[in-house]
């Protein structure tokens, strides 16, 4: 309580605004991170790419029958194509989000840094003009 009453208020300001909040900004920009990665399981889902869709896949009949092998294999390839599209696009749609929000939050904490500097500017030209 002491350190605030030794402080002006121009330089409690400055440390907020610089120090403090950006640090809180960024904490906020990590959780934004984490949840979009956890939100579409990007990591599950590359591990997974290639698992059948919904696990569903067909047993080999037994005994000698070509037919049904080749039916069999073409099905679980069928399913395992199927996983790999619907998970790639999941995938690509995650990447595409954290992008985002990695641009987004670079662009709001350099807005945040500027904006004593675009207040004096828009100050200035209010009383020039």
């Amino acid at each position: 309580m002491q350190n605030f009453k030794q402080k002006n208020i121009i330089s409690l300001w400055f440390s907020w605004h610089f120090f403090e909040a950006p640090r809180s900004l960024l904490s906020i920009w990590r959780n934004f991170f984490s949840f979009g990665l956890d939100f579409f399981s990007i990591p599950i889902l590359i591990m997974t790419l290639f698992s059948p869709w919904r696990k569903y896949k067909w047993n080999y009949p037994r005994g000698f029958d070509p037919r049904g092998y080749l039916e069999t294999f073409i099905s679980n390839m069928f399913s395992r194509l199927i996983g790999a599209v619907c998970r790639l696009f999941l995938v690509i749609t995650g990447v595409v989000v954290e992008v985002l929000v990695l641009v987004i939050g670079a662009i709001t904490i350099l807005i945040w840094m500027a904006m004593p500097l675009i207040l004096i500017l828009l100050i200035t030209l209010v009383f020039l003009t």
